[in-house]
């Protein structure tokens, strides 16, 4: 390289500073949700980047939902939705290797017992009766995908109850449908849809009798069941 040139970042080192700078202006309410984006020129203008690093930015920061491009009216900052920004999360628990499951489980299950023992001491009464009735319809049936769905409804009401969206989406995402389907499709004899119903009741109860550790203890031993039976697997 001569003495004169000078050297110029790559790329992506620049696309990534755009990134940290657009993500900067929404974190100190510079751009709010629902705020439309400057263009791109005059953003590129005043961030002095190139138009190319920006319009990358632009397609990085929609892909993991904190911009959206609106056809004919521009690009805005989207509503910042806890559940929307965590959805790449999500793909982790769809797509890792059982080892990996395994490991998600164990955040699953420090989470979800956590947030149960929280529901236990906030829970309603429209929301126990969610929750009753979701526990029903586990009950009631032998069909594995609807099993998966009652399942996922009675641990997404218990989340809720606790009262902390993030936790709530984050427990969410650590237990999609595609995750407990790849658990569930592999441990689904009767001996083991028996124990999980039995499981679920003892939550259940626990939320009944407002006692926070009895459902701590009951949510911890439901989700340590099955990663314990996918350990087995793996060995």
């Amino acid at each position: 390289m001569g003495a004169t040139e000078v050297a110029t970042p790559a790329k992506g080192t620049v696309t990534q500073r755009a990134i940290a700078q657009i993500k900067e202006m929404i974190a100190d309410g510079t751009l709010e949700p629902g705020q439309r984006l400057p263009t791109e020129r005059d953003l590129a203008e005043h961030l002095g980047l190139s138009r190319s690093s920006m319009r990358e930015a632009v397609r990085a920061l929609t892909v993991l939902g904190v911009l959206e491009a609106r056809h004919g009216s521009g690009v805005y900052v989207t509503q910042l939705a806890v559940g929307d920004l965590l959805e790449t999360f999500g793909l982790v628990a769809e797509v890792s290797p059982k080892a990996r499951l395994v490991e998600l489980l164990e955040v699953r299950r420090i989470l979800e017992s956590a947030a149960t023992a929280q529901a236990a001491a906030r829970i309603d009464e429209d929301q126990l009766s969610s929750v009753a009735r979701h526990l029903a319809a586990m009950n009631e049936t032998a069909d594995t995908e609807e099993f998966i769905t009652a399942d996922m409804a009675f641990h997404q009401t218990i989340a809720r109850a606790a009262g902390n969206e993030v936790l709530a989406a984050i427990i969410e995402q650590l237990s999609s449908r595609t995750f407990r389907a790849r658990v569930r499709r592999g441990h689904q004899d009767t001996a083991a849809l028996d124990q999980a119903r039995e499981e679920h009741r003892r939550i259940h109860r626990a939320l009944e009798a407002r006692d926070p550790e009895a459902a701590r203890t009951a949510a911890a031993a439901h989700v340590r069941a099955v990663e314990e039976w996918l350990r087995s697997q793996l060995d």
